[in-house]
């Protein structure tokens, strides 16, 4: 794997390879390994209050001297606490996520960061580019967590967004090795976000019960649940089944709310509740068969992605 495109340039990386920003699953530890090892680590503030965001950033820091960011559900109620300790931290990276992107960005801009926002469809992903964004992360519906209503793949989602696009086109969305990595660059995406595969990883603050169930998931132990409230896809348990039930039967938002009611994802990712926590995974989950120490990983990419390139010669 020898790419030189916009995205390795803009974040000064080897590899254009980049860690999702993962709630209760990308801490420092994920993040310094990650850059270490040639990609773009991200710290996932969405389960971190400002405090522990900060103590993460300076560990990460310490832990390495490569390129890492932090990654900002802007929906948070203390976004704007978040923003404040990453410029107060000095870190130059920033992905957003959940929310307009607008909403920060010429602070952002004023202190020197680099801003990518995370969009599921093109108008969301026209609107990161009128305000001033400098890449963004097209997430089709096969990733794990959140997903945009419209529910389209990332194969369909990353040739419209390059074709339409002035700026870099990052694809997330079900990839879980090099031949997934080669296959969206081919799209002509210029890098790639990868969540799950990172979240079984060594590194990875995730429980060992959810590591375990992502690596038992085969092709249909995933599920798209909540739509009403915000569309998100996990491993089948005894929550999703409820849920789905309970949308089959015309569950309203208020109810559905009542039944995801709060710290859903920590008992599930951090806790490892296997049947009543949100076991949030993608859709390669099935390809995920071990767990590894994210230099392994990193050097699994490149070999699978090198293979597969031979393939199509």
């Amino acid at each position: 794997m020898e790419i030189n495109n916009h995205i390795t340039k803009l974040f000064g990386i080897k590899h254009p390879i980049i860690q999702a920003g993962m709630v209760w699953v990308s801490g420092w530890k994920l993040a310094s390994a990650v850059s270490n090892n040639g990609g773009l680590g991200l710290i996932g503030s969405g389960s971190m209050k400002p405090d522990l965001l900060r103590e993460h950033i300076q560990k990460c820091r310490a832990a390495t001297d490569k390129p890492f960011g932090v990654n900002v559900p802007l929906l948070r109620g203390d976004a704007a606490e978040l923003i404040k300790v990453i410029i107060e931290e000095n870190v130059k990276i920033v992905f957003s996520s959940a929310g307009h992107p607008g909403k920060f960005i010429n602070e952002l801009k004023k202190n020197n960061i680099t801003v990518v926002h995370v969009v599921p469809s093109l108008k969301y992903a026209f609107k990161a580019e009128s305000v001033g964004c400098d890449a963004v992360v097209g997430e089709g519906v096969e990733a794990g967590g959140h997903n945009g209503a419209d529910e389209i793949t990332t194969f369909c989602l990353i040739p419209q967004l390059v074709d339409a696009l002035k700026i870099p086109a990052i694809a997330a969305g079900g990839i879980t090795d090099g031949r997934g990595i080669l296959a969206v660059l081919s799209l002509g995406a210029e890098g790639v976000q990868i969540g799950t595969r990172f979240a079984v990883t060594e590194e990875s603050s995730a429980h060992p019960n959810y590591k375990k169930k992502v690596i038992e998931a085969k092709d249909n132990d995933t599920i798209l649940v909540l739509k009403k409230i915000g569309t998100a896809r996990m491993i089948k348990n005894d929550f999703t089944s409820t849920v789905h039930k309970e949308e089959l039967n015309g569950a309203d938002e208020e109810k559905l709310k009542s039944l995801l009611g709060e710290k859903r994802e920590r008992l599930g990712i951090f806790e490892g509740d296997e049947q009543n926590g949100m076991m949030e995974a993608g859709q390669g989950a099935g390809l995920i068969k071990e767990i590894l120490p994210v230099k392994d990983l990193m050097e699994k990419f490149i070999k699978e992605f090198d293979l597969a390139a031979t393939r199509i010669k």
